[in-house]
């Protein structure tokens, strides 16, 4: 039998992504006074949800076996040359942007730059982003990315409504060139709060005095490049704002919005060097004038100073984020895709103005010589002006001409029976554009002459929109035009920050685990990057095969019945979920279900996303110990039930305990006539031990970026897929490209598809049994700190038994009034040890809430510990006076290279300041900036890099 062991295929993968071993394992538990992992989970599982588990998941495979198999799905995908355009490009990913960003762990591991001093690497590289985007927008200020083009464009609508002065229009008009996933995406968003999407060609147009908003696309989703102005002027007359959706290749040589009277630009920077990826993730963008900064949407970085004085840039203006305004919020984004703008962004870098200005001439050069050889051979070209996309009139031949491409493997855009489009991008040759003359001439018609056309083919653009300001003047986009420079700017920025490569980050919350090397080779795989998502199905069968194990995986770890993998943010997962309760209820005629019970815990996306589905908030109180309060959750329910829609709770706890209630408060909102949402964010102390799906739950997003792998790429990329019980399984979200067409929530019918193969690969390589182990060594781990630093900060909630889930909360709050040191100044402290700060502040003021995960070793959990004893000492010797209250350690934390070694004139030594345990002499990590001045960066805004006269002084 050994001897047969020994020949099979070892799967070590579980191990691997365990931090602690046995030996670990068994001191940890004996600390807690427990002989085994099950006899901890026998006491932090509630009876009343233990046995719910059905987690029905063969046995994990190996790396290598894992991958094998992957790659067999992958390959059953058809890499066509795709010119469907709608959005989505082909385009080459610079090298060096490849090995150095997407998949460096130092850019992918990182967390949402909320600690400046510590993220001032991929701050720069956003800043960057924005100073594009506002270049090349002609609006002063623009955001730090959204999810995607058709989500961004949504988000336009809102704004519009909140800024206009039209306040008693509910009409949007949306051009009818507008691309047809945007639309869907609009109607969705739009029906809950009653607005009303008029879709109309902008050119037929007449009063438009009832709106209060519009949407324009530029160029349009066909090719026409139209010259909205004179539009653009009768809509301001109107009291309305125009928001229009840009091509950001197209804008080095057009007119820009913002120069033509736009209120608004949106779009997707996905053509610059980001892979197709079936659909994603890709990095939106969203600018605007300054007079309305406060009120877009989504992150935004800005420039402040630091302690010192020296520039440090940060997140600006965050009192507009869900987590501060809850169901006041303008929004309910959480997740940017912060890696997929920062790819964007340093493909500016290296192309430079001068370089993207030429990939934009050849495009648009290559479009020009085709339309003039496709006329040759008998196909008329509508648009008088375009930039890189064409309409054919094609008549009877349409549904010929495209097979006869797909049997050369080229995808064309389906419009009609009558019409066909096609899109060229940077990857189109001259041999291409040759090809596709062959394939549109009739047989033995003489082909046109590339060169005689090229020499006699002029622009298409329109004389009166051609770009005449200039772009990307700053130095950041005119240097780095080598690949030796760009490696090394991009590790210069690195360097800067402190991501999962580096240490744990103990943020509660967010599951900061392994994103392990294995998990991560498939997302490049040209079978999974270079899809179109709006490719023919029989393009795409690996793809399915894929995702629906996925889903059938997601289903046994949630006990839920179906799946939608779409939502591409767990934002978008909590707004999907309440539009299936929703629309269950208006199923069964019950039209007045709108109230939405959360609890005063609860995140701030949950209250934020109650209002965005059209649904009333009412706060149901907690208890001292951070359960809900069963009783007032009961009186409430019952004084809404003809009106309750819902229940939105996140379990553990948002407290990081099991709620031993959980079960009577699901049976108290089902008894009302409301559906339990159950927000799925601290799903990673439940795989394996319990299912939401079992115990009461109607509907759960799932964090796949937080329990399953997806990283979190430094504040995006991140994948909601919602899990739901039978009956709300028709209510999921639709696409065009989808047997249900209502109902989009993004762009793409799957989301983020090409970051899914990550989960896919996790699960398959832990398996059921490796699944619950990391839910146990998860729970383990948080308790083991629960107990270590009980001594030294309060532990503020526990269940019943003293224990927590996979997460605990230390209260702070009393150290401020012995002390002055408040929750921040530890956070900062931890800083010079090594550490990113665990989640401040959330769910309670003046709090840390640790979350260690499972992939923590024993031993980083220990270096942890000893830098939180070694800050509590600070703190008591502050308290006892041998610190000087105010110049103290903690106050003045984080301490730079740059303070060290000028004049020191602080009562503590520099050794104390930098290197307060002997460890870290052998790895320090130097904050590149002193603790951030926020109030400095809100009151002075800059948003784009400084002005090139302040980069020349510096």
């Amino acid at each position: 039998m050994s001897d047969r062991f020994e020949l099979d295929t070892a799967n070590e993968f579980i191990a691997r992504h365990i931090g602690p071993r046995a030996a670990d394992e068994q001191a940890m538990l004996q600390t807690l006074g427990f002989d085994s992992l099950e006899a901890l989970s026998a006491s932090v599982i509630p009876d009343s949800i233990k046995g719910t588990s059905v987690l029905d998941l063969p046995a994990g495979q190996s790396e290598a076996d894992a991958l094998a198999s992957l790659k067999a799905i992958a390959g059953r995908n058809q890499l066509f040359t795709h010119y469907i355009g709608q959005g989505y490009y082909n385009t080459h990913t610079p090298a060096p942007i490849l090995r150095n960003l997407l998949e460096n762990p130092a850019w992918y591991t990182a967390y949402t730059p909320y600690q400046p001093e510590i993220s001032q690497g991929r701050l720069e590289a956003l800043l960057n982003f924005q100073t594009l985007i506002s270049d090349l927008t002609g609006l002063p200020i623009a955001n730090a990315s959204l999810l995607d083009e058709a989500t961004a464009a949504a988000e336009a609508m809102t704004f519009c409504k909140r800024l206009s002065k039209n306040k008693g229009s509910q009409h949007f008009f949306a051009s009818s060139h507008c691309h047809p996933q945007t639309l869907d995406v609009l109607r969705t968003r739009a029906e809950p709060l009653g607005i009303t999407v008029v879709v109309a060609d902008e050119n037929e147009l007449g009063d438009v005095s009832d709106y209060f908003g519009a949407l324009l696309q530029y160029p349009a989703s066909n090719g026409d490049v139209f010259d909205y102005r004179e539009l653009i002027e009768r809509f301001h007359g109107s009291n309305a704002l125009v928001a229009v959706a840009a091509d950001l290749l197209a804008l080095t040589l057009l007119t820009p919005p913002g120069e033509f009277g736009a209120d608004v630009a949106i779009g997707t920077a996905q053509r610059f060097g980001v892979p197709l990826g079936f659909g994603g993730p890709h990095a939106a963008y969203f600018s605007t004038r300054d007079a309305f900064k406060r009120d877009m949407p989504g992150r935004l970085v800005g420039v402040s100073v630091d302690r010192h004085g020296e520039q440090a840039l940060r997140l600006a203006m965050q009192t507009r984020e869900q987590h501060i305004r809850r169901e006041k919020a303008t929004s309910n984004i959480c997740t940017a895709q912060v890696l997929l703008a920062n790819i964007a962004s340093m493909y500016a870098v290296y192309h430079g103005p001068q370089g993207l200005t030429r990939i934009a001439n050849r495009v648009h050069r290559l479009t020009a010589i085709f339309a003039a050889g496709v006329a040759q051979v008998g196909l008329e070209v509508e648009q008088a002006f375009f930039f890189d996309t064409l309409t054919l009139a094609s008549g009877p031949r349409t549904a010929d001409l495209h097979a006869r491409a797909q049997a050369q493997q080229i995808n064309l855009r389906v419009i009609d029976s009558q019409r066909l489009g096609l899109s060229f991008d940077e990857t189109t040759t001259v041999e291409a554009v040759k090809a596709l003359w062959a394939l549109f001439a009739d047989d033995g018609q003489t082909l046109p002459d590339f060169d005689a056309l090229a020499a006699s083919t002029h622009s298409r653009l329109p004389h009166s929109l051609l770009r005449e300001s200039a772009i990307l003047e700053h130095p950041v986009f005119n240097r780095y035009h080598s690949e030796t420079e760009l490696m090394r700017y991009l590790r210069k920025l690195a360097d800067k920050d402190l991501a999962l490569d580096r240490s744990m980050i103990p943020l509660g919350s967010c599951t900061m685990k392994l994103n392990a090397a294995s998990e991560m080779i498939p997302v490049t795989w040209a079978e999974f990057g270079s899809l179109h998502p709006f490719a023919p199905a029989s393009q795409s069968t690996g793809y399915k095969a894929m995702t629906d194990e996925l889903q059938a995986m997601l289903c046994a770890a949630t006990g839920y019945d179906a799946v939608s993998l779409q939502p591409n943010a767990g934002s978008q997962g909590e707004y999907a979920g309440l539009l299936a309760i929703r629309a269950y209820h208006q199923s069964r005629g019950d039209n007045d279900r709108d109230v939405c019970l959360i609890p005063s815990s609860a995140h701030g996306t949950n209250p934020a996303t109650a209002q965005m589905a059209g649904m009333r908030v009412v706060v149901t109180a907690c208890d001292a110990r951070g359960n809900v309060d069963i009783e007032d959750l009961r009186a409430k329910a019952e004084e809404h039930r003809d009106r309750l829609a819902a229940l939105m709770i996140t379990y553990p706890s948002t407290h990081g305990v099991f709620e031993e209630g959980i079960r009577e408060i699901c049976a108290i909102v089902h008894d009302n006539g409301g559906q339990v949402y159950i927000d799925g964010a601290n799903m990673n102390a439940m795989v394996g031990l319990c299912a939401p799906g079992k115990f009461g739950g109607d509907v759960s997003h799932l964090n796949l970026h937080k329990t399953f792998c997806i990283p979190h790429g430094g504040g995006g990329p991140g994948v909601g897929p919602i899990g739901v019980k039978a009956h709300l399984a028709p209510f999921l979200p639709g696409h065009a490209h989808m047997e249900r067409q209502e109902g989009a929530v993004c762009a793409a019918p799957f989301g983020s598809a090409s970051i899914l193969p990550i989960t896919w690969m996790y699960i398959r390589m832990m398996g059921g049994e490796g699944l619950k182990r990391a839910s146990q060594m998860a729970i383990l781990n948080a308790n083991y700190i629960a107990r270590r630093l009980e001594e030294h900060y309060p532990v503020l909630y526990t269940g019943s038994n003293g224990l927590v889930a996979h997460e605990c909360i230390l209260d702070l709050r009393p150290l401020k009034d012995s002390s002055g040191i408040t929750v921040d100044d530890v956070a900062k402290r931890l800083i010079d040890f090594g550490f990113h700060a665990p989640t401040m502040s959330f769910p309670v003021a003046g709090t840390l809430m640790i979350e260690p995960t499972e992939s923590e070793s024993k031993e980083e959990l220990d270096r942890f510990c000893t830098a939180m004893i070694a800050i509590r000492e600070e703190i008591r010797a502050v308290e006892n006076g041998t610190l000087d209250k105010e110049d103290n350690p903690l106050k003045n934390a984080p301490h730079t290279a740059a303070e060290l070694v000028g004049q020191w004139n602080h009562p503590y030594s520099r050794e104390q300041a930098v290197y307060p345990v002997a460890s870290l002499v052998d790895g320090k990590y130097w904050p590149p900036v002193g603790r951030v001045d926020n109030v400095y960066g809100d009151r002075n805004l800059v948003c784009a890099c400084p002005s090139i006269e302040s980069y020349q002084q510096a």
